[in-house]
């Protein structure tokens, strides 16, 4: 294993210490690194924090700030942050209105978010979550009780944190995030595994012709193990369980992210998103907003999800609407 690192023990630290300077203008490290902050918080908003482990960036901390969060709180490679993390977190940015916790469905994230929810509720805050769960390629994994939270966690971050910077409500931000999770579904496939620094030997193992169907962001197990196939074809079955599950769209209109998970080309992701266009079109729905990228990743495990929101024209403003992060500014 090749790695531009020190020593893995401070590896996180590291890195963050590096964020935090590169984005200076739009973030800052809280005490003890133990979260991501925003560096202008707004006064009177309701404040949105996420977190889990790291080794998914950019996700959180890379969209921390306008029009998306207010703090992000990083875990060890693939491992949950602390309840003092977000604790410490949501008393750095709640100006008064309120906290939204945006947690993924994984045991970890979800038991530690709510401990921290009901420590904030013990000192009079009022606290709110939004668990995502869009992933549909298994009902459940070693990670997780029900379907895990992946890459539609950015859009449910994207979609709420514009609300919120409208000065929605509290309950109102919660009832929006669930909304957008409930027309929100992923569903990945991997090409490699990927390698953990403190384990040094990758999480899965792949013959050279074959590829993990239904894969988490953790390298966990997917649906079953075939030979590669043709990026059509693999578009084809990721896009039938989508859609199969999806509910029936009010409109046409979708959002389409296609997802890198840290080892793909860029030229490999677009060629994803002119097979999933023909696909959708072949259905009758339009892809009328797109995000191409490696966004939600997995280490350097090669591979891509693939993201649908049904739109409607509320929700297609709001994903519109200004923002400005280190990993995503329109």
């Amino acid at each position: 294993m090749k790695r531009l690192m020190n020593v893995v023990e401070t590896m996180l630290d590291e890195s963050l210490d590096g964020f935090a300077a590169a984005h200076s203008d739009i973030v800052e490290l809280g005490s003890e690194r133990k979260f991501v902050r925003r560096r202008t918080v707004s006064q009177g908003k309701v404040a949105l924090i996420s977190g889990g482990g790291s080794g998914h960036e950019p996700l959180h901390a890379g969209f921390v700030g306008l029009g998306m969060l207010d703090a992000a709180c990083p875990g060890q490679v693939f491992t949950s942050p602390t309840p003092d993390q977000m604790v410490a977190a949501i008393e750095a940015v709640d100006t008064g209105a309120g906290v939204l916790l945006i947690v993924k469905n994984y045991e970890g994230d979800v038991m530690n978010f709510e401990m921290a929810a009901e420590l904030a509720a013990a000192s009079d805050r009022r606290v709110e979550t939004v668990v995502t769960n869009d992933d549909v390629a298994v009902p459940k994994s070693t990670w997780s009780t029900g379907r895990r939270g992946v890459a539609g966690t950015l859009v449910v971050e994207k979609i709420v944190g514009a609300a919120a910077e409208q000065a929605m409500g509290l309950e109102d931000l919660r009832d929006l995030g669930r909304r957008v999770n409930e027309r929100t579904r992923s569903f990945g496939v991997a090409l490699s595994p990927c390698t953990v620094p403190a384990a040094g030997s990758p999480t899965f193992e792949l013959a050279p012709d074959e590829m993990e169907i239904g894969v988490g962001i953790h390298g966990e197990p997917g649906r079953r193990r075939t030979k590669l196939g043709s990026a059509d074809a693999i578009a084809e079955e990721m896009l039938s369980a989508i859609l199969g599950d999806l509910p029936p769209p009010s409109g046409n209109k979708c959002l389409l992210l296609i997802n890198g998970f840290g080892g793909t080309p860029l030229m490999e992701l677009y060629l994803m998103v002119n097979a999933a266009r023909r696909i959708l079109g072949d259905r009758g729905i339009m892809v009328s907003r797109h995000l191409t990228g490696s966004l939600v990743t997995s280490l350097d495990m090669a591979g891509c999800s693939i993201t649908i929101t049904l739109l409607d024209d509320r929700l297609t403003r709001l994903w519109d609407a200004p923002v400005k992060t280190a990993s995503l500014s329109w």
